[in-house]
């Protein structure tokens, strides 16, 4: 990912910032009661007003999570950019945020949510997980192809790694199907996630 104009702007003492989003699709009746440790770090991160360590700490929430689910991995893909000037990655960061919100059910409606709904709603067997992050800096496990397993859990743990050490300055979190009793099929999955290749 080193350019020229890379190599010079490192010379010339410039930030590196680089803008990276990751899509992990998981499938199996087991993935379920992710959604619930999803929603409760969506949750969090709304009461705290976007508290960038609060969203880091959900962001090392759901990197572990994801870990421990590999076996349930299908899919996944990423894509970036390098940026020199922050305005530009703010810019970037947002077309990515307003893009990633549209896919298929991946926003959170916290006013739609019932304690009392039923517990017999249908379960998903398909969960996309999209996360976008910003940060300083050269990070060699993000910024190559992900689509594969050894590579992604290196990209994972890199995910957790940024937070610790305090490089991360933008983090998104976006889930399809966004809560339970939403479903996302297989038709649904090839439309909506045209970006993922198979594990």
């Amino acid at each position: 990912m080193s350019s020229w104009r890379d190599r010079f702007n490192h010379f010339s003492g410039k930030t590196r910032f680089v803008v990276s989003r990751l899509f992990i699709h998981l499938a199996g009746q087991e993935i379920a009661p992710l959604l619930g440790v999803f929603n409760q770090v969506a949750r969090e991160t709304v009461d705290a007003d976007g508290d960038l360590e609060v969203l880091g700490e959900g962001l090392v929430t759901v990197c572990q999570n994801l870990l421990q689910m590999n076996t349930y991995w299908q899919a996944a893909g990423n894509e970036g950019d390098v940026f020199w000037n922050e305005g530009d990655a703010a810019d970037y960061i947002n077309e990515l945020f307003t893009d990633s919100g549209q896919r298929y059910l991946s926003e959170v409606d916290f006013t739609q949510l019932q304690a009392d709904e039923p517990l017999s709603l249908p379960v998903t067997k398909n969960l996309v997980v999209i996360l976008v992050v910003a940060y300083e800096g050269e990070v060699a496990d993000l910024e190559t192809n992900l689509a594969d397993i050894e590579a992604l859990e290196y990209g994972l743990k890199a995910l957790i790694d940024l937070h610790y050490q305090e490089k991360l300055r933008a983090i998104q979190i976006h889930f399809s199907p966004a809560k339970l009793g939403d479903e996302l099929n297989d038709e649904q999955l090839l439309v909506n996630f045209p970006e993922l290749v198979p594990l």
